[in-house]
């Protein structure tokens, strides 16, 4: 999913720092943890590990 996200045009920005900085995925392996977001309300899912499908719903930022 985190390479979906951003060839969809998105920035790729999964979450936020404490300071308010984008972050985004980084490892690409889930060991960083920056891909986390909320998948079909389930959270710190790691979408660099995630297949994508139809109908997901993806919550990013500060509502993962």
């Amino acid at each position: 999913m985190a390479s979906a996200g951003q060839g969809a045009g998105g920035a790729g920005v999964t979450r936020r720092s404490v300071g308010g900085q984008p972050r985004a995925p980084l490892c690409g392996m889930g060991v960083c943890q920056e891909c986390r977001v909320t998948v079909n309300g389930r959270a710190h899912v790691l979408s660099c590990q995630t297949l994508a499908a139809p109908g997901m719903d993806v919550q990013t930022g500060a509502a993962a």
